[in-house]
């Protein structure tokens, strides 16, 4: 089964998108801030991070900069943020995010990129 961490400072878009993806058979669990990131990464396998960019403290960027300092043992990120502009995809991507989906999104899109993600990291 493979595992989803989302990090949003969302609480119910948390629990909302965590129930809907472990319904599909997806293992997820969440963090409401940016802070315990890596140190999650550290400590348990994760297949995918579904990623805000704009949460107070340690944003999505820093997340993805962090992360991308270390080997690539770290999971494929599906950045999915409010605040989507083309200057923040490219800089997504420069940091090393797979994707990037606008919210509100549609369930079914975030799905198949889910998917897609996924299945090229097999």
């Amino acid at each position: 089964m493979e595992s989803i961490l989302i990090v949003d400072d969302d609480i119910n878009l948390c629990t909302v998108l965590s129930e809907e993806l472990n319904t599909i058979g997806y293992k997820t669990s969440y963090l409401t801030n940016g802070e315990e990131v890596a140190k999650t990464l550290e400590t348990r396998k994760v297949d995918l991070l579904l990623l805000d960019l704009k949460m107070p403290g340690t944003n999505g960027f820093d997340v993805l900069q962090r992360i991308n300092n270390h080997n690539n043992s770290y999971p494929k990120v599906i950045v999915l943020t409010a605040y989507a502009d083309v200057k923040s995809a490219i800089e997504s991507a420069r940091l090393g995010a797979t994707d990037f989906i606008s919210k509100p999104y549609d369930f079914d899109e975030l799905l198949i990129t889910i998917r897609k993600v996924l299945q090229s990291s097999n």
